[in-house]
């Protein structure tokens, strides 16, 4: 789960210019009242990631923070610390955001800070996170840090690693779009470069670090050749690019991407060439014995005019067997068949009051009974959600359609952020798409001053281009958001959820996720809310695990889940 369910009791704020800790679930914005506590107190699973904000007093320009080690019964937990960066919003995505600076880079402590920025907040964000063979119990340590040559801070930590554990892999498909064509061309390389695709790695690998698996990556298809009607297909670079994150060896967790997608090839030309094709593509993965889910991408979003082509491609991809056929769309009669995987908008799913934002509402039960019963089900998140022109409406019933839902924007409260998972173990569907997580890259002359894409700011994007100018170092890298952050602890609350259910607690894991997640519209915003019911799911693995046979058996410790 994440830090938002992090033991941190609110208290209210000393009137001594002191360090405070406070939720992530609260993002820091310049002159707001915040309430905190002078120490950190976090629980992390094995297996999981913990953060927590540490606000800094007065204003913060040279800043030097001591590594972070926390001793106890295993062996030193390290954190690892990022300076929050701003991001100046010019139009708000709607009524839930606002005009000026709101907190979402992830700096480097070494980076330097912008003129423009020296007089807001001064935030650390400090996560920790505990291996699946760490030994439970008690690790204590302090973050210590000196800025402008003078002020001294000392936070005590302490954490408390829990013995239930979550697995490396998650445990909801999942499949966020990436470029390294976007990725190129946000820090100014070369898209064909050695350094260009390195980068890209490390963009996927910070993407399977956060439980999220990609599509996309350099959309470079495996060549072919046809040969009596068979393809014969050179996997030789395609593997090299993938193979790390499909068969768990990028990671030391061994975690591995839920989920590939077929990159067609415009060498399949004919009816039975890409039949061929197709059929070879799930071969391969058949014989490298990848767990993931692979599926065929159609024509996203199609227009009445664009049926007849999604349906030939499932047509082909169902020929060729192996792979499933995804599609973006509203229950529709005609498509709803071709679709192994059907995938609606968030919006669809939740009835809703007002103005119509989705032409076909079902409730994922209700859905269900009009598809076939292997036909999954998946979501994901549009402009449909916080509306597609930017800043509040005029219409106060449209603007009212347009706001609550969980969301991904810059601008929106954390908890927004982090509702997916949570929502995902709710409603039980049986996984998450997302467009991109780079979009910007390729559409904003500079990401770091404007990420407002169809009506939302960060719409699309989750990472800002750490070029050289902009960190200050000699090389390239992922800059990751505060909004990843809360996504990837939104998908641990859906392990956590989904592991007291497999230990036989059903109802009250629903009970629990209901509390917080209502509708997808309809989302508590009180972090403390979220802690206490992260204290009680806690308290209650706590007990179940303790006499369960997942706590007995030696190595790996969490029940097998299939993507």
């Amino acid at each position: 789960m994440g830090a938002g369910w992090a033991w941190v009791v609110l208290a209210a704020m000393a009137a001594t210019p002191e360090p405070m800790v406070v939720s992530p679930l609260v993002k820091v914005r310049p002159g707001a009242a915040l309430q905190g506590r002078p120490q950190a107190r976090l629980s992390v699973a094995r297996g999981e990631c913990e953060g927590v904000q540490v606000v800094l007093p007065g204003t913060v320009q040279q800043l030097k923070v001591t590594p972070l080690f926390l001793g106890g019964p295993g062996e030193a937990l390290s954190a690892a610390v990022w300076r929050e960066g701003y991001l100046p919003i010019h139009l708000a995505s709607n009524s839930e955001g606002a005009q000026g600076p709101w907190p979402d880079a992830l700096l480097p402590l070494n980076a330097p800070v912008p003129e423009n920025s020296r007089s807001l907040p001064a935030v650390l964000y400090v996560e920790v996170c505990a291996p699946e063979s760490q030994s439970p119990g008690t690790y204590r340590g302090t973050l210590r840090a000196r800025f402008n040559k003078v002020e001294h801070v000392a936070v005590p930590f302490t954490v408390e690693v829990q013995p239930f554990v979550l697995p490396a892999t998650s445990s909801l498909p999942t499949s966020f779009g990436i470029s390294l064509y976007s990725i190129a061309r946000g820090h100014g390389l070369a898209p064909d470069s050695p350094e260009a695709r390195e980068l890209l790695r490390e963009y996927a690998r910070v993407l399977l670090e956060h439980r999220v698996s990609a599509h996309g990556m350099s959309m470079t298809p495996p060549s072919v050749r046809f040969e009596e009607g068979k393809a014969l297909l050179d996997w030789s670079e395609y593997d090299a690019e993938m193979a790390p994150f499909l068969e768990g060896t990028l990671l030391s967790s061994g975690a591995r991407f839920t989920t590939a997608e077929v990159r067609d090839n415009k060498h399949a030309v004919t009816e039975d060439e890409k039949v061929a094709y197709y059929r070879a593509f799930a071969e391969h993965f058949r014989q490298k014995g990848w767990p993931a889910q692979l599926f065929f991408y159609a024509k996203d979003e199609p227009k009445p005019e664009d049926v007849p082509f999604v349906l030939a491609q499932s047509r082909r991809v169902r020929a060729a067997g192996g792979s499933r056929v995804l599609i973006t769309s509203p229950l529709d009669d005609t498509l709803a068949p071709a679709a192994d995987i059907l995938a609606p908008t968030l919006n669809c799913f939740h009835p809703r009051s007002g103005p119509v934002t989705c032409p076909a509402v079902h409730e994922l039960a209700e859905l269900r009974a009009k598809l076939p019963a292997t036909t999954q089900v998946w979501w994901y998140q549009s402009c449909n959600s916080h509306g597609c022109n930017g800043g509040p409406s005029q219409d106060s019933a449209q603007e009212r359609a347009y706001s609550g839902w969980a969301s991904y924007m810059v601008d929106h409260p954390a908890p927004l952020n982090r509702a997916m998972g949570p929502l995902a173990f709710a409603s039980g569907v049986d996984g998450e798409l997302y467009f991109d997580t780079v979009f910007a890259y390729n559409t904003k002359e500079d990401p770091w001053k404007d990420l407002l894409e169809f009506g939302g700011n960060g719409d699309g994007t989750l990472f800002y281009p750490g070029t050289p100018g902009r960190l200050g170092d000699s090389g390239h890298h992922p800059v990751q958001s505060l909004r990843l952050k809360h996504l990837r602890d939104g998908l641990e609350d859906f392990e956590y959820l989904r592991l007291l259910s497999e230990l036989g607690d059903q109802a009250f894991a629903r009970d629990a996720a209901r509390h917080l997640v209502r509708t997808g519209w309809d989302i508590r915003r009180d972090a403390r809310e979220w802690t206490l019911v992260r204290q009680v799911v806690t308290a209650r693995l706590r007990q179940r695990w303790s006499t369960s046979e997942f706590a007995k058996r030696p190595g790996r410790h969490t029940p097998k889940s299939t993507p």
